[in-house]
């Protein structure tokens, strides 16, 4: 019987031939994360580690350090660092939100197998790997044992074919898919097909990380010219690509024309069968806009809300508040001209964290106030206050509208 991805990367890691849909496995894990709330909430110290080669720490979520306890994680992620010899550090000056950093440095590879306490770590399953949020205390016995087991759940397959419209993005994509499925608990997502080549790789990513959004538990893309281009680019070539064989059993194969789709806004609330798209959105008020988060401040997010803002003002009575998903973002942004031309509409650029995205700091969001967020969740309360409402959008749907002062086209705008 055939395998699917996911299946066939469990297998190859536990070391046996076949795993189907409710097998449980151990598996060795390729890469362990840790992100700088686990040092500042919850840390012990272990008496041994696996191997320090596949364990990384990414400050990301409270950078700079917004409270005292978060200030107080710093000096035991360091200390711990030091002390196992963990040379994959990325400590303020080189930090960024775990799953862009991740990216960035080539930590999630195909055929691989890679785990975080972050619940959006199925962001790295856009590089055909099997990557997955679990919990604080299995993430430390990772950290020691170097495995882990997982039970494989049913798999649902996304088939693409058409090519991506101008003006739709991968979150666009996500919101249409979340929209007209709902949510995917207790499965994982697979995505391929022949129009998978017109999706960049920015907006795989997108796609991948916005799995936890709909429950599913493994996130997971094909591997293609345009996945190995991106690891030739940087210089990781001891990998082996895993793909779903022909025979695969799925639970569903869902096909998706690209070139049918319009950009979507998801109301508040939830992503799951809550979206429309944006040419019948009712054109609300918004008092804040957000770009940024694992999903969407990536540097080609901030391209393009530096396209659609050039030029123009942010509306008077909004803030649009961009967060570069990494410190490599925010000086590859600059270098280009991005920032500049977003600082010049009105917007604040905010240093590279996960900040405003989970309500923690860099643009909470008040009582009675309406945000269009581009990042991953719209839930009562995420980003603030449980009396502000949460719109979510891609990052060209957000700079239009927060230059129109309400939830708008940006096709519209920017052809206006």
């Amino acid at each position: 019987m055939g395998m699917t991805m996911i299946e066939r990367i469990l297998a190859r890691k536990a070391g046996t031939s076949e795993v189907k849909v409710g097998d449980t496995v151990t598996v060795d894990v390729d890469m362990t994360v840790l992100i700088d709330l686990q040092f500042a909430t919850m840390w012990l110290r272990p008496l041994r580690i696996h191997d320090p080669a596949k364990v990384a720490i990414v400050m990301d979520h409270a950078v700079p350090a917004p409270t005292i306890k978060d200030a107080a994680g710093g000096p035991k992620a360091r200390q711990f660092a030091a002390e196992f010899g963990i040379e994959r550090f990325y400590d303020v000056g080189r930090h960024g939100i775990c799953h862009q950093v991740i990216a960035e440095n080539g930590l999630a590879r195909p055929g691989e197998v890679l785990a975080c306490t972050d619940s959006h770590t199925c962001a790295g399953g856009a590089y055909n790997t099997a990557a997955r949020g679990l919990g604080p205390a299995e993430v430390y016995s990772i950290l020691c044992t170097g495995s882990t087991w997982f039970q494989a759940a049913p798999t649902i397959r996304y088939e693409f074919g058409g090519s991506m419209p101008p003006g739709v993005s991968g979150k666009d994509v996500f919101l249409h898919i979340a929209n007209a499925y709902g949510d995917a608990t207790n499965q994982n997502l697979e995505y391929g097909g022949p129009g998978l080549a017109s999706i960049p790789l920015h907006d795989r990513r997108t796609i991948a990380t916005q799995g936890a959004e709909v429950s599913a538990d493994f996130s997971t893309f094909a591997c293609d010219d345009v996945l190995t281009e991106h690891f030739e680019t940087l210089g990781v070539t001891d990998y082996e690509p895993t793909y779903a064989d022909p025979d695969a059993t799925y639970v569903a194969v869902r096909h998706v024309d690209l070139s049918t789709l319009v950009p979507y806004v998801a109301r508040p609330g939830t992503v799951s069968r809550n979206g429309v798209p944006v040419t019948d959105v009712e054109p609300r008020n918004i008092d804040q806009a957000f770009i940024g988060s694992c999903a969407n401040g990536q540097l080609d997010d901030l391209r393009i809300a530096a396209e659609v803002l050039r030029g123009r003002r942010v509306a008077t009575g909004v803030r649009l508040i961009v967060t570069p998903a990494s410190q490599q973002v925010y000086r590859d942004a600059m270098r280009l001209g991005y920032l500049q031309d977003i600082a010049d509409a009105g917007a604040v650029v905010t240093n590279a964290t996960c900040g405003a995205c989970f309500g923690y700091h860099m643009g909470v969001v008040g009582p009675g106030e309406v945000c269009l967020t581009s990042s991953t969740r719209n839930f009562t309360g995420r980003m603030g206050s449980t009396d502000a409402e949460i719109y979510m959008a891609s990052p060209a749907t957000v700079a239009a509208s927060a230059v129109a002062g309400y939830i708008t086209d940006a096709r519209t705008a920017t052809a206006s």
